[in-house]
């Protein structure tokens, strides 16, 4: 009898999620200790990684990154390689949410967003690519990349209180960037053995939020509801694990069905 386990089960396996301690992250990171693979949880607050590893079932390794700094990202690969030498699932989640417009951006909220997004994934690959090539050999790497709904479609204004409410322009321009980087990376990665794939997350606004915007968002999707975090756990397990051996150079949409219409 084939078991989740067998399915699914990271045992042996070393894990990196960036933006761990994020409320995506958090479940990402979850997911993967879960299953049983070694989960570094990467983040810029030391504080709040020590607490979500306590807080986790499974090894986790709290590492202070920010992936915006050459130095510490070069360090997070230095740490790795001192610390077993492969790395079996880059998960980089990092990002920053803030509202906002056309009429309030600047083109510094567009470099800064590009460097968190795109930036900051070319650093996690040099610095940890070799890591990930020995890992290929024997088994199937996985790098997941983690998008948004609105790098495929617009923010309807409408949804929000005012302009600045809803996401910024330079959010879904990044996001969309990501799907591409993803399927540039899976082609020239994909010789080595190494899969590089994409999740798009679609509404999943946090618990106490404003709940006429909740219910606002959830009239969008075919379903009639939001999404909740849990729900992206399955997706990033499955991308994560080698059954999914075969799949890469893909964006996983999980939005309840919002960009079907």
């Amino acid at each position: 009898m084939i078991t989740p386990n067998d399915l699914f089960g990271l045992t042996g396996k070393v894990a990196v999620v960036t933006g761990a301690t994020g409320r995506l992250g958090q479940v990402m990171a979850a997911a993967l200790a879960g299953a049983g693979a070694t989960t570094w949880l990467v983040g810029r607050d030391q504080g709040r990684l020590d607490a979500l590893a306590s807080s986790l079932d499974g090894e986790c390794v709290p590492a202070r990154c920010d992936v915006t700094s050459d130095d510490d990202v070069a360090a997070l690969g230095d740490r790795l390689r001192e610390a077993g030498g492969r790395l079996d699932v880059l998960v980089h989640n990092a990002h920053v949410g803030r509202g906002g417009s056309l009429r309030t951006a600047r083109p510094s909220d567009y470099i800064e967003a590009a460097d968190l997004a795109l930036g900051a994934f070319q650093r996690l690959l040099g610095s940890t690519r070799d890591l990930l090539e020995t890992a290929a050999a024997d088994s199937s790497p996985s790098v997941i990349t983690v998008a948004s709904m609105y790098g495929v479609v617009s923010p309807k204004p409408h949804l929000y209180a005012n302009p600045e409410a809803g996401n910024p322009p330079y959010y879904g321009a990044v996001k969309a960037g990501i799907v591409q980087l993803t399927r540039y990376a899976a082609v020239e990665l994909g010789p080595a053995g190494i899969r590089v794939n994409c999740v798009t997350p679609g509404p999943f606004p946090g618990e106490g939020g404003d709940r006429e915007l909740v219910a606002r968002l959830a009239q969008q999707t075919p379903l009639g509801r939001v999404g909740d975090a849990a729900e992206i756990a399955t997706t990033v397990l499955y991308l994560a694990s080698p059954r999914s051996s075969f799949t890469t150079g893909t964006n996983v949409v999980v939005d309840g069905g919002w960009t079907a219409w």
